[in-house]
């Protein structure tokens, strides 16, 4: 299955239109409209906008399948203007030492 044919059965599934997802993610009706039409994938630099939207991993989206402890869930996605965004720009500021305090007050929220 190729990746539009993807992103369409998810769309199908979280009963999201066309016109929804070409307003949410910014990509214009006719380009989506064109991966159905055309059976051609969106660019590389659509798709964690897609991801987003979607809310599915690349992973997801790409392979097709989840998986729970694979390489690609080494990382996170923040979205600019977000608070985790504001938070992880914030910690590259931190020196060591400053991580390992920052680490230790988040063990003590969690408890």
């Amino acid at each position: 299955m190729i990746i539009s044919e993807r992103i369409f059965r998810i769309l199908e599934k979280r009963g999201m239109s066309q016109i929804e997802f070409s307003q949410a993610t910014g990509i214009s009706q006719s380009t989506i409209s064109d991966w159905k039409r055309k059976k051609t994938n969106p660019a590389s630099d659509k798709i964690m906008i897609i991801c987003d939207v979607l809310n599915v991993t690349p992973y997801e989206l790409l392979q097709g399948t989840k998986n729970s402890k694979s390489k690609s869930d080494d990382y996170l996605v923040a979205s600019k203007g977000t608070s985790g965004y504001e938070i992880l720009t914030e910690i590259e500021d931190l020196d060591e030492k400053q991580i390992e305090r920052l680490k230790g007050y988040i063990n003590a929220l969690k408890e």
